[in-house]
């Protein structure tokens, strides 16, 4: 199988075109042929850049081969899976290591979560589910803080009880100097940081609760 008719099947699995006669229907008003094994190579071109142009983005590669994730919403679950690695919950940060999750926890085919709504809100809300059973995170409150408002700062106020347990809303045990430093920057309010800021925290973060659960392991 060449690499055209490779793209071509994957252009109509992301497109969802899975009839048979649908996807004859778009070779023969292409290329005036019925099946892929009857085009030439520019006929085959041609049905690629009418795919491309009903929307389907062939996989983008990283530096070491492997494909990189794309589609409407590749992004926002990329950094949900991050804030999960960050957390420690999940052992890896790769792409793959995300859509092997999704095969494990979900019903869903394929890579269609990245271009779907209502899939990727499936794959969101069972990592929130392991996040919040793994590493306590308090979704869906701010436990009477306007600084936890924000879904980032939870996550990193779990990431925080992870290394102090000893740590309260009350007695942050160190809390704010570690967002100051990770932040760059000295912290009047916890209230005024943005998503941005909340994200370099759980970055800075990270490698401390990876450590601190690896060290808590039997």
């Amino acid at each position: 199988m060449t690499s055209s008719v490779k793209a071509i099947h994957a252009g109509f699995r992301e497109l969802g075109i899975t009839e048979d006669d649908d996807k004859r229907a778009l070779y023969a008003r292409v290329t005036g042929q019925s099946r892929l094994s009857l085009m030439s190579a520019d006929q085959e071109s041609a049905v690629l850049t009418e795919l491309r142009r009903l929307g389907f983005r062939p996989a983008e590669r990283r530096a070491n081969g492997a494909a990189k994730l794309t589609g409407r919403y590749a992004k926002k679950l990329q950094a949900m899976w991050i804030a999960a690695w960050h957390l420690g919950v999940v052992p890896d940060r790769d792409d793959a290591a995300l859509i092997g999750f999704v095969k494990r926890q979900t019903d869903l085919d394929g890579i269609r979560f990245v271009h779907h709504a209502d899939d990727a809100r499936a794959v969101i809300e069972a990592l929130k589910a392991r996040m919040k059973r793994d590493a306590g995170v308090q979704f869906g409150t701010d436990l009477g803080c306007d600084w936890l408002a924000s879904d980032v700062a939870k996550m990193a106020w779990a990431q925080w009880r992870i290394i102090r347990p000893d740590a309260s809303l009350m007695v942050r045990k160190g809390f704010d100097e570690a967002v100051a430093a990770a932040i760059g920057r000295r912290v009047t309010m916890l209230v005024e940081l943005t998503d941005r800021d909340w994200q370099a925290v759980m970055k800075a973060l990270g490698p401390r609760v990876r450590g601190a659960r690896k060290a808590g392991t039997p």
